[in-house]
Parts: C-alpha cells; structure tokens; sequence
C-alpha cells in the first residue's frame, strides 16, 4: 500500500510513511470487506439508510495526502473531525502528540474506541457529538483535521484553533474536490489551495438539498 499507493501521488514525508506503516488498516475495516482494506478505494463502513446517509473509510493514497498536506509533529494537539472507524485517528496518533477523534455515529465511536484500544493508539480519545460543534471542551487545537468533503467549514470549529493552528478540509464534491489548508494567524483566518482531490462527503457538513422548479 505504502510502496504502490501512497508514494506514487508525490508522499514522501518519511514521518506520514512511517505512520501508514505503523497501522494495520485491516483492523479498521468491517470483517465482511477486510480483503478490501488494501485497495486504493473509499470504503464503505455503514450503508445509506432513512436514518443516516452512508460512510467510508478514505481511500489510503487519499488520507496521506491530505496527512502530509496538514504538517502534523508531536508537539501537536489534533482534533479529527467525522473519525469513522477510528482509522484516521490512529494514523494521526502516530504523528501528533495527542488526538481528539469526534464521531456523530455511536455505533461507529464505538467501533473506533475499541478499535484504538487494541491497536495500542493510547493518546487517542474518541467522544460523540454534531460534527458541525467540534469539541470545544478541549479546545484550542493545534490542527483539526475533518475526515471528508464538505460544503463549507462551520465558524464554530475556527473558534477551536489555536492561535498559528491549521484546519485540513477538502472542500467541493467529486474531481471538484479542493484540499484547503486554514490557519488562524492574529485572529485572522487564511486560506491556501493545496491540490484536487475526489473524497466522499461527510453527512453533518453539507448544504441541505433544496427543491428547484
């Protein structure tokens, strides 16, 4: 996966590789698609319902890109905004000092919580709530990282930044897909286009759908 996916789009931070290569993603992969887990696609953990849209996994060579996009060291304290399965956070443990992983779904925190515990990502704590909210019981961050694309970035999580911290988004759908890197300087937020990226949406960052005639 590192040698054939993640090196070949350009990652060669050997801090992001070596983080990859720490990380079983199989153990972060539901028992039915696990052979999956090595193939460069977003996979699908939890299936489109009335009550719920679907959810993936981003596809590796994907994650890394936005990972080294983010610049994470482990002086670092990380919110992961939309943590799934956890498999995210446990890549970011291995870089940052610390990581809050916010997961909307329960029985995905769950997943994640236990998921973490037995892979060893002890500096990882998984916590329930609206995506759009953050974490603001821990804030500031030094980077929040949100785990899919979105419409727009809800003030509330700039609100969580750290004075000189960083959000990581991709922002658009489909090949229409920017990542964008934020950074809170002097109170002022900034913004930079980093590269085009094609990531699924995240539920709980997007425009409602509106009826036109």
């Amino acid at each position: 996966m590192v040698d054939n996916q993640i090196r070949t789009v350009d990652v060669t931070r050997l801090s992001v590789l070596s983080a990859f290569l720490g990380i079983p993603r199989e153990a972060f992969v539901p028992q039915n698609i696990r052979e999956l887990a090595y193939v460069d696609e977003h996979l699908m953990v939890v299936a489109g319902k009335d009550d719920g849209p679907a959810r993936y996994i981003m596809a590796p060579a994907s994650l890394a890109m936005l990972v080294q996009f983010a610049d994470i060291d482990k002086n670092d304290f990380v919110l992961v905004i939309g943590a799934n399965t956890g498999y995210c956070a446990a890549v970011l443990s291995q870089l940052a000092g610390s990581v809050i992983a916010l997961e909307s779904n329960t029985n995905l925190a769950k997943t994640a919580a236990e998921t973490l515990a037995v892979t060893d990502c002890d500096n990882v704590a998984v916590v329930t709530g609206e995506l759009a909210d953050g974490y603001a019981e821990q804030a500031p961050y030094d980077v929040i990282f949100i785990e899919g694309a979105v419409d727009l970035v809800p003030e509330a999580l700039f609100r969580q930044l750290r004075e000189g911290g960083r959000l990581v988004v991709v922002e658009g759908h489909g090949n229409a897909g920017v990542a964008c890197l934020y950074v809170l300087e002097d109170n002022v937020i900034s913004m930079r286009r980093g590269f085009n990226l094609a990531v699924k949406p995240l539920p709980g960052l997007l425009r409602e759908a509106e009826f036109t005639f």
